[in-house]
């Protein structure tokens, strides 16, 4: 049973992952990577608001399973971030690099911390 939850958020997760990042880039003609900054900041916030419910016994583990593992294992991508920044930096665009990376991780840590603050306001 845990394996299924496991594939439905996947199988939910990579198709909205490759349409958001494709939304997203297609509003910001620019050479920097807002759609994979958008999915995983997205990720973390999701992902931190379950753990938040988690913490406060709202979220069974079923729900980890489906949203936590399948939905955000499949939406986030740390392989795309990293191949992206690479590209920038080989680019010549070792600015944006930096940018990208250190806003990366900025964002998605304040993310999940708002995720988790909103959880325990919520279900605490």
């Amino acid at each position: 049973m845990n394996w299924v939850l496991v594939i439905v958020g996947g199988m939910v997760g990579a198709p909205l992952r490759y349409l958001t990042d494709r939304a997203v880039q297609s509003r910001h003609d620019s050479g920097f990577p807002w759609g994979t900054f958008t999915v995983n900041v997205v990720g973390c916030l999701v992902l931190g608001t379950l753990t938040g419910a988690a913490t406060a016994g709202a979220a069974s583990s079923h729900l980890q399973l489906l949203l936590g593992t399948g939905l955000c294992g499949a939406l986030t991508t740390y392989s795309t971030f990293s191949y992206e920044t690479l590209r920038l930096a080989e680019t010549g665009a070792r600015s944006r690099a930096a940018v990208n990376a250190i806003a990366s991780v900025a964002a998605g840590l304040a993310a999940a911390s708002a995720g988790v603050a909103l959880a325990q306001a919520v279900w605490a």
